[in-house]
């Protein structure tokens, strides 16, 4: 008998019990019973989701320790660099406006040196090649 047919015969068991008990107490003692037997219904259930998020959770170790693509590095696709990118050059226009308007050249130069300030810092935090992620340099070719 596998653990899950051991837990379902337990469970007839508790829920045969239960009723035996009640047809001896008679309906006054019916709530009772039936929340004494839910509770125990609501533990294995408790138990079983415990079980598989720990299963989940230590395959998802393992697989980092492997070296293989962490969970969270998975969102961080071409789709998100992209979309940075078109913020980035979204926001340019305006900056340059503003920049420009004040200060002329200088202005300029100053607001474009933020947006690639902002740019190449972001690109180093996101990027494999400097030791953030959990996945080789070539990952990039991979999606």
């Amino acid at each position: 008998m596998t653990g899950n047919q051991a837990r379902d015969a337990d469970l007839k068991k508790e829920l045969s019990a239960t009723l035996q008990a009640r047809r001896e107490l008679g309906e006054e003692y019916e709530s009772a019973l039936v929340d004494s037997f839910l509770e125990k219904v609501e533990q294995r259930v408790d138990g079983a989701v415990d079980r598989r998020v720990r299963r989940q959770l230590a395959e998802q170790q393992m697989s980092v320790a492997r070296g293989a693509r962490s969970p969270q590095s998975a969102t961080d696709s071409w789709g998100e660099r992209f979309g940075f990118g078109i913020v980035s050059l979204v926001l340019a226009i305006p900056l340059s406006a503003i920049g420009g308007g004040v200060a002329d050249l200088p202005g300029l130069l100053v607001a474009w040196a933020g947006i690639l300030g902002v740019n190449v810092a972001w690109s180093l935090r996101t990027s494999p090649r400097f030791g953030r992620r959990d996945e080789s340099p070539d990952a990039d070719w991979d999606e």
